[in-house]
């Protein structure tokens, strides 16, 4: 799934600040919704089901309307809440990221970045941008991924391990660490399958018959 921001009549232009909340009921969900948005003037970027039969709301907004959002979604959220993120100057490749875009080309060396929940890979990958060297080649939070999501970086191979041990610390630290693989130097042909999205598919692929 790639987030596209839906508007409202009271959201706002500016996306300096990220919230996200997943919850174990869809029916918290909705309450958690309309809590939040009439809290704060925030931009509701996602309010949808997401694997295995979670909830998501993702708002994006200026920082302290969506603090104060977030604050109000967490509480009314209560025990039902799976996992939460507030992340104030998320990093601009971000919002690139969530909106589907990707650079998959003239490639040294890249790691990908796998987390179980969508909150810890978010909080990963904005970590991992602002404290190495590296790009965002993409981000994937689909909804044949069960609930978790990956993120792509590439760069000098050196600048890549140090955006893989980060990544993984964080993902460690909330209890989300799923997988990291560096790959260097990566091959055309693997490049043309990198962050494919769902569903797997072999529509128009000319196979033969069998027996």
């Amino acid at each position: 799934m790639a987030f596209e921001a839906s508007g409202s009549a009271s959201g706002t232009d500016v996306l300096d600040a990220l919230s996200l909340l997943e919850l174990r009921s869809v029916a918290r969900g909705y309450r958690v919704l309309d809590a939040l948005v009439k809290e704060s003037p925030v931009r509701v970027l996602e309010a949808n089901l997401i694997e295995p039969g979670r909830f998501l709301i993702l708002t994006g907004g200026g920082v302290a309307e969506v603090e104060a959002a977030h604050r109000v979604g967490c509480e009314v959220a209560a025990d039902d809440a799976l996992d939460a993120l507030f992340l104030p100057y998320a990093h601009r490749s971000l919002w690139t990221g969530l909106g589907g875009g990707q650079d998959v080309t003239d490639l040294d060396a890249i790691g990908v970045i796998e987390g179980a929940s969508i909150a810890g890979v978010l909080d990963a990958c904005d970590r991992v941008l602002k404290h190495t060297d590296v790009a965002l080649c993409g981000l994937r939070i689909a909804t044949a991924l069960g609930g978790k999501g990956y993120f792509v970086v590439h760069g000098a191979q050196d600048a890549v391990e140090s955006a893989i041990a980060i990544g993984a610390e964080v993902l460690t630290q909330r209890g989300r660490r799923v997988a990291e693989e560096l790959i260097a130097r990566p091959h055309p042909d693997f490049l043309a399958w990198l962050l494919r999205p769902a569903p797997f598919t072999l529509a128009g692929f000319p196979l033969s018959g069998g027996r």
